[in-house]
Formats: structure tokens, C-alpha cells, sequence
């Protein structure tokens, strides 16, 4: 702790250098701000190369929003193995949530793995991790995580019957011409502007 109060980002990055001692494959980057401090910080293991090699086709990128005491995003890299555990590819701590932030740590994350792209990405959806997706993996499917769309349609629709009709819209296999059907009808429920906006916005991104 007397370490850490006396400069954490010096500790962090020699911990993290003592960690590269210890494992030949382990890999950090970080960047610095125009102030000189600590901006971007990406690490992962020997660990996270091997499992992201064998396991590495579909790739959750998420990120928890400001939860830790610096007030940075937490990316997290996440995948599942043949036995279907989580397994984690990386983490990143990011100064901001912009394009440019998010296309440094997506072409970090391809260097810091041999160059090996994902075949499909999911996402909660956000736009400049979108943008910066279509930009470092063009080839690759990027599709919206179910669960973030699910937790933003309670936050979003409020209401116990627009919600079971949404997630009909999501998971019952519809044909083509009955979904257009079913939305329609949940688009004349949406009583108030803000339902009505997110489902319009919602209804541009049934691709993904």
C-alpha cells in the first residue's frame, strides 16, 4: 500500500514488467496523455495467448464503465472454451471511449496475438466500439450481445408488455414478413418519446 500511495501507475507497470520476467509470452502496452500520464493500459498472459489461439473465433469486447477508483473504463476480452467456461483474452484499462481509444486497444489486442482475428465479435452495442471494429476487423461478424440488449430494453422501455413483445421480436423464430408484423404492433404500444426513439433506434440495428 506505501508503494502504491507513493505513485500506482509506477507500481502497476513494475509489477506487470516482473510479470513479463516471469512469463516469456506475457504482453503490455500502455500509452501516456498529453500531461504525461498513465492514458491507455492493455495486458495479457501466456495463458490468455493459448486459450485465444484454440478458442479465439468468437470474442466478447465489453467494457464496465468507471467502476474503479481512477474513473477509467474496463475492458474486458472474454471467450468461452470446449467445456463452455469463460476464459479471458485480456484487459484494458482506457482514459476515454472514443474511436480512436478503441482502435488503439483493438489493434494492440491483434498484436499482442499473433495477428489471429476473430471470426465473430459481440458487443453491447456501443457506437464508437462499432466504428472501431469495422475499421481493425473489417472480415469479421459484429453482432450485439442479447444480454446488454435485454438489460437496455428494461432501462429503456419500462413497461411489462412492450418488453415480453421485444423479446418475442428477439428470440421467436419469426419469418421474415411476420417479425416486420410483430414490430409494427410494438412500435403503435410505445407510448412516450423515449420508447418510441429507442425502438426506432433499435430496429436499424436488427442486422446485428
Amino acid at each position: 500500500m506505501e508503494i502504491l500511495l507513493d505513485g500506482d501507475t509506477e507500481a502497476a507497470l513494475c509489477y506487470l514488467k516482473a510479470k513479463g520476467v516471469m512469463d516469456p509470452e506475457f504482453f503490455c502496452k500502455f500509452s501516456v496523455d498529453e500531461e504525461n500520464r498513465l492514458g491507455n493500459l492493455f495486458w495479457r498472459d501466456s495463458t490468455s495467448l493459448l486459450d485465444y489461439i484454440a478458442y479465439g473465433d468468437v470474442l466478447i469486447f465489453d467494457s464496465t464503465y468507471k467502476t474503479n477508483v481512477y474513473d477509467k473504463p474496463l475492458v474486458l476480452f472474454v471467450g468461452s472454451n470446449n467445456y463452455r467456461f469463460t476464459i479471458m483474452f485480456g484487459c484494458a484499462l482506457l482514459q476515454d471511449e472514443t474511436f480512436e481509444t478503441y482502435k488503439w486497444l483493438l489493434e494492440t489486442f491483434m498484436a499482442s496475438m499473433k495477428d489471429k482475428k476473430p471470426i465473430l465479435i459481440l458487443t453491447d452495442g456501443d457506437e464508437a466500439m462499432r466504428k472501431a471494429i469495422d475499421d481493425v476487423f473489417p472480415m469479421s461478424n459484429h453482432r450485439l450481445c442479447s444480454w446488454h440488449v435485454s438489460r437496455n430494453a428494461q432501462n429503456n422501455l419500462k413497461d411489462d408488455e412492450l418488453l415480453r413483445n421485444f423479446q418475442a421480436c428477439i428470440w421467436e423464430p419469426f419469418a421474415l414478413d411476420e417479425f416486420e408484423k410483430k414490430w409494427e404492433v410494438l412500435r403503435e404500444k410505445a407510448s412516450t418519446p423515449k420508447q418510441k426513439e429507442w425502438l426506432e433506434m433499435m430496429y436499424e440495428k436488427r442486422n446485428s
